[in-house]
């Protein structure tokens, strides 16, 4: 129902980050905020089983509040910005040290501009950010970043008198620098990157200082400064994070049916020796050494020893007086056999039961043990059986 009022237009866009999936989610949502509504107070809506339930009623009720969507807006006014910054600081191939500190400016301005300036809108959420940005991602790496980016540095005069950037960049030369001397050295250096002189101040240097990725422009302009440069190719050839998000990735996804499957192929293994090697499965009900009957009508009795004459071989062996009566043989004849099935004795008790019901019996066991794999190996993904910027 939900995709005829919408154009076939799904609600869930999955993303490859959590936070990605759910803004993209609820951005969909708002784009077919009117279709949704039409859905709700629809005549199929209304006759549907779904109308009739508690929670279809309270979905219905939250669809034409306009509280929800008031919200709905709001949140994506807060975290559109936040997301890019997200999204830069998620990256593991392009190197976003030389870019965080700058992105958080921006996207908190990009928050105050959305909501008209207005501060007592947005200024408990700033709270939230500023928190969020001191525990965690407020570095003096950040900082070095920020003031060896070439693109932010000589477009911001400021920076120099930026009490908290300088602080980041002196506090990241002492630990990344442990050698005195070089540390002088490349407090000397500094000076003529304020300054851009010799290849700093390049017609092409300055053309690419918004173009090129800051450490291939320091390794491209900066050898009048080694030290300094060295240390600049250190801090901006950093990502933001030293490993991969916890995904469940493929190749994590492949390892557990790995050890999965052979958990299960142990298992079978090891009942081996508990289990009675002996199959029967295969065995033909009509052999008589299995059931203890020797039927003179039945079988070769009853086969004619010419085409075109009626004599059977029964006759045969009637006449030659070599007829026998049905004996015993290791088992009982095939009611009491059926009736009371023997025992082998083993480390565990087998019973040997009919054919065709041991078929179907093996059957069900069977789709018995994939069904109850298939819900171990849920409950071990931790993956809810339900539904992946």
């Amino acid at each position: 129902m939900m995709r005829r009022f919408t154009q076939m237009k799904e609600l869930i866009k999955p993303a490859k980050t959590r936070f990605a999936t759910a803004f993209l989610t609820l951005a969909r949502i708002h784009q077919q905020k009117n279709n949704l509504r039409k859905m709700f107070t629809s005549e199929e809506w209304t006759t549907s089983k779904w109308a009739k339930e508690q929670q279809g009623k309270r979905v219905a009720q939250i669809m034409l509040m306009p509280s929800f969507w008031n919200t709905v807006v709001y949140a994506l006014k807060v975290s559109g910005p936040l997301l890019c910054v997200l999204r830069l600081v998620d990256g593991e191939k392009k190197p976003p040290m030389g870019y965080i500190y700058e992105a958080m400016d921006r996207a908190k301005e990009a928050i105050s501009n959305a909501f008209g300036g207005k501060e007592e809108r947005y200024n408990n959420i700033f709270e939230i950010i500023d928190r969020r940005w001191d525990v965690q991602l407020h570095r003096p790496l950040h900082a070095a970043g920020y003031f060896l980016n070439p693109e932010y540095f000589y477009s911001n005069p400021n920076i120099e008198h930026d009490n908290e950037v300088m602080t980041g960049l002196y506090n990241c030369i002492s630990k990344l620098v442990p050698n005195i001397d070089v540390q002088d050295k490349i407090s000397q250096e500094l000076s003529i990157y304020k300054q851009a002189e010799n290849l700093f101040g390049l017609p092409m240097a300055i053309r690419q200082r918004a173009t090129t990725a800051p450490a291939a422009w320091w390794a491209a302009y900066g050898s009048k400064t080694p030290n300094l440069q060295k240390l600049a190719i250190k801090v901006l050839s950093l990502t933001f994070i030293a490993r991969k998000r916890n995904r469940l990735d493929q190749k994590r996804l492949n390892d557990l049916v790995f050890v999965k499957y052979n958990r299960a192929l142990k298992r079978r293994y090891d009942m081996r020796d508990i289990l009675d090697p002996i199959s029967l499965k295969n065995i033909d009900e009509s052999d008589e050494w299995l059931f203890g009957r020797m039927d003179r009508e039945l079988d070769e009795d009853d086969e004619f020893v010419f085409d075109d004459d009626i004599l059977t071989w029964g006759d045969v062996a009637t006449a030659s007086g070599v007829g026998e009566s049905s004996q015993r043989t290791r088992a009982t004849s095939t009611s009491r056999a059926r009736a009371t099935p023997r025992v082998t004795r083993s480390s565990s008790v087998l019973q040997l039961v009919d054919e065709e019901e041991s078929e179907e019996t093996d059957e069900e066991d069977v789709d018995g043990y994939k069904s109850n794999d298939e819900g171990q190996d849920y409950d071990l993904l931790g993956v809810d059986v339900e539904d992946d910027c």
